[in-house]
């Protein structure tokens, strides 16, 4: 009885040390919890964005714009973007239907041409308004479309290999993503391409906590191979504002919505 005592207790002992975790966290839940701290903080969110695209010698050209967001479920969701400035991009509007499963509905509208477009799923992985982010980065990828594998840890961050389940969908064969421990921000991504060189990297700068959440007001996206690189700097930064459905809508691709003019 002693020895059955001695070893509960020994148990118990190493459970409140943190030896042994009371639920250990696969590869899959620490993503879906990095995306849930990414993408869906709050009930809703907004921000006013400046980003600054760097090219090969060094040129920049700005672009500033403001993104709106709506949670409507565990991963549904819809997200809206508007363009301030420069000109040439001025009133254009990106908005993202984001459903539990099957693809997402992504909209463009080109004001230039008085265009309205669908975005086709291919098309995710493709430059976001000549930046060296992607569609997908603006709005995140669902964490079901990559198997994930835990393949280091250390006191402050887990690192995760992520494929592809469809491999000819994406132009990448795989990226490493490392998430910290405490917020489940992740701090950098790097994809790999079919000949296993880097070639894509995207960086968490700077983090601050802002109504109790964890928040990314820094971050960049470098293409190695073209040697160009774009910042996203984030200001503005409200959550659980009260954001109405209706926002999010086609209708307000060509007439933005009073949250975005004022």
């Amino acid at each position: 009885m002693g020895k059955i005592l001695f070893f509960i207790m020994s148990v118990f002992t190493l459970i409140i040390n943190g030896s042994i975790s009371a639920e250990e966290l696969t590869a899959d839940k620490i993503i879906e919890k990095a995306n849930s701290a990414s993408y869906y903080a709050g009930k809703d969110g907004q921000a006013t964005v400046k980003m600054t695209i760097i090219d090969s010698v060094g040129g920049t050209r700005i672009r500033e714009f403001m993104i709106l967001r709506k949670n409507l479920g565990k991963t549904k969701q819809k997200f809206y973007v508007f363009f301030k400035a420069p000109a040439d991009v001025r009133k254009m509007a990106y908005l993202v239907w984001k459903h539990e499963t099957g693809n997402d509905d992504r909209w463009l509208f080109l004001p230039a041409l008085n265009l309205k477009k669908r975005v086709a799923p291919g098309d995710k992985r493709t430059s976001f308004v000549g930046s060296d982010f992607f569609y997908e980065d603006v709005s995140g990828r669902r964490v079901d479309e990559d198997f994930h594998e835990l393949i280091e840890t250390d006191s402050s961050r887990y690192l995760i290999n992520n494929s592809p389940k469809k491999p000819d969908s994406v132009e990448f064969a795989y990226y490493n993503v490392w998430i910290d421990k405490k917020t489940f921000l992740p701090g950098k991504a790097e994809y790999y391409n079919k000949n296993n060189r880097l070639y894509r990297r995207v960086e968490a700068k700077k983090i601050v906590i802002i109504q109790g959440y964890p928040t990314v007001i820094e971050s960049v996206a470098t293409d190695i191979t073209a040697g160009t690189s774009t910042v996203n700097k984030f200001e503005n930064i409200k959550y659980d504002t009260g954001l109405k459905e209706k926002i999010f809508t086609e209708r307000f691709l060509r007439r933005p919505p009073r949250e975005v003019t004022r």
